[in-house]
């Protein structure tokens, strides 16, 4: 029967891909991109190929962390304009297919809307022309809205497809811990599981006005709805725009000076300014503290702006709410843009 479908594509382990293109004699072996490309510097994993991860190497695992888990693997430093240029195309080839609506989620990932009677070799075809155009493999998740295709895709990893609808949500998802759930995050699986609610079936059967009540009147429902498969079900042509524009900075040595910290955010602040192409709205400040504990504080701004001055005097300020005291090895400064 023919009917409308959203497919979730997933360029699989994309930044790692693209080098192994410019150089073939790695294919196959353990790939680390990230930073500098030097693990003995400060910084953090991008993406690693799947030869890496099986040495328990993941995105966002320090550099030096990967080193010691796959000395092995070749560390390559990011080249962002050329994975962009990639990915462009890629997502050229998805919206070249017949009937797609294409909503871009980012460098390695899109929805694709379609109506069709064979999903399964919809996505397929997506497969050979990503395959055949870039030389790319993807995973395609299937389902009835976006949030069972992005979750579908998970189970078709690497190069495969799985398909997850109404139909086969709880037997495929009932017995998953919520953690699992797209929109769940640590904290916020925490704060479920606290209550009782460990699986996404106990989650969906949960009342949403006691979770209203317990956890905000937005959050408590669309927590049920998410145990419950629930979602956006129309693909959106309406080009994606970034919600924010940041930089940081990780140190080769720890910041014991609180006013080398300030000359740090002083200058993200501004190279972020010179970077963004629309007024921001809230200025946000990453600072990590030694060993490895993450803090962030943000303010709206009075009034959207992109003057540097503005961004640099509210980054500043946001700073100051931080209590100094403790060596320093990163510092990040955003920009986040007003809603639409």
């Amino acid at each position: 029967m023919t009917r409308a479908w959203v497919l979730h594509v997933d360029l699989d382990e994309f930044l790692a891909a693209v080098e192994v293109l410019r150089r073939p004699e790695l294919a196959g072996t353990p790939v680390v991109v990230g930073g500098h490309g030097d693990p003995t510097r400060r910084g953090v994993v991008a993406t690693a190929s799947y030869a890496a991860r099986e040495h328990g190497v993941r995105s966002g695992t320090p550099l030096r962390t990967a080193l010691r888990r796959c000395p092995d693997a070749t560390f390559l430093p990011a080249d962002n304009p050329y994975y962009e240029a990639v990915s462009a195309r890629v997502m050229t080839l998805l919206a070249a297919r017949p009937g797609a609506t294409v909503e871009v989620m980012g460098w390695d990932e899109a929805f694709v809307g379609v109506t069709t009677e064979d999903p399964e070799g919809y996505a397929a075809g997506i497969q050979d022309a990503v395959l055949a155009g870039e030389r790319l493999h993807c995973s395609v998740g299937i389902g009835d809205n976006l949030l069972r295709a992005k979750i579908a895709t998970g189970f078709g990893k690497p190069r495969g497809r799985f398909t997850l609808t109404r139909d086969n949500w709880f037997a495929v998802m009932g017995e998953r811990p919520v953690r699992d759930l797209w929109g769940i995050g640590a904290k916020t699986s925490a704060k479920l599981v606290e209550r009782g609610l460990t699986t996404v079936a106990a989650l969906a059967a949960a009342d949403p006005d006691a979770l209203a009540a317990d956890l905000g009147p937005a959050l408590g429902p669309w927590y049920v709805a998410l145990g419950r498969g629930i979602g956006r079900a129309q693909v959106s042509a309406t080009p994606w725009v970034a919600r924010s524009h940041g930089r940081e900075e990780t140190f080769e040595h720890d910041l014991t000076d609180w006013a080398d910290v300030t000359a740090a955010a002083a200058r993200l602040a501004r190279l972020v300014a010179s970077e963004i192409d629309r007024p921001a709205a809230r200025v946000a400040v990453t600072v990590r503290f030694v060993p490895f504990t993450t803090r962030i504080r943000s303010a709206t701004l009075a009034a959207p702006t992109g003057d540097a001055a503005a961004i640099e005097a509210a980054a500043l300020d946001v700073l100051g709410r931080f209590t100094p005291g403790r060596a320093v090895r990163l510092v990040g400064v955003r920009a986040e843009f007003p809603k639409p």
